[in-house]
């Protein structure tokens, strides 16, 4: 159903090696089961060293539930290499601690699979996290397109500030 293969959003991607329906389960995001301490830990470490790469993604730490993460890292889990997008095709679902990406449209043979990943909006740190999805909607950050309203309006505040200097 699907295949990992260079990217031009970043690095590598899953791509549809056919069509896929809308709502169907298309792979498990796999990883080793740690608790959200050590979750935090792992994912401060990696945003240290990897923050600035063009190859490799930096934190791939999700959360499982309200005691557990999922450290998503190891190459064998494939569903690691799915991009963000600001338009995505794919959505995670969680249920019995299993974490999944479905699709939420119909996605076509060779298109590549993404989703959003959630990222709350931060005003410290967004500018580390920049989006290269390359729809017509893209924000340029990776934040979730439910916290968008917060990023506006911090520009609008920014914005507001210049304009009265």
């Amino acid at each position: 159903m699907w295949k990992v293969k260079k990217s031009l959003v970043h690095g590598h991607g899953v791509f549809a090696t056919r069509q896929i329906k809308k709502n169907e389960q298309i792979i498990q995001y796999i990883g080793e089961k740690i608790t959200k301490k050590e979750g935090d830990k792992r994912s401060n470490n990696r945003i240290q060293k990897y923050l600035k790469s063009n190859k490799t993604g930096s934190v791939y730490i999700f959360e499982l539930n309200k005691k557990y993460d999922l450290d998503g890292s190891p190459l064998y889990n494939k569903a690691r290499y799915i991009n963000h997008s600001c338009e995505p095709n794919c959505e995670v679902e969680i249920s019995n601690e299993k974490i999944w990406i479905k699709s939420i449209k119909k996605i076509r043979k060779g298109e590549e699979l993404t989703y959003d990943y959630g990222y709350e909006f931060d005003k410290d740190d967004y500018k580390d996290h920049e989006c290269k999805c390359g729809s017509k909607d893209c924000i340029g950050f990776i934040i979730s397109s439910d916290e968008w309203f917060k990023y506006l309006n911090h520009i609008k505040k920014l914005v507001s500030k210049k304009t009265k200097k």
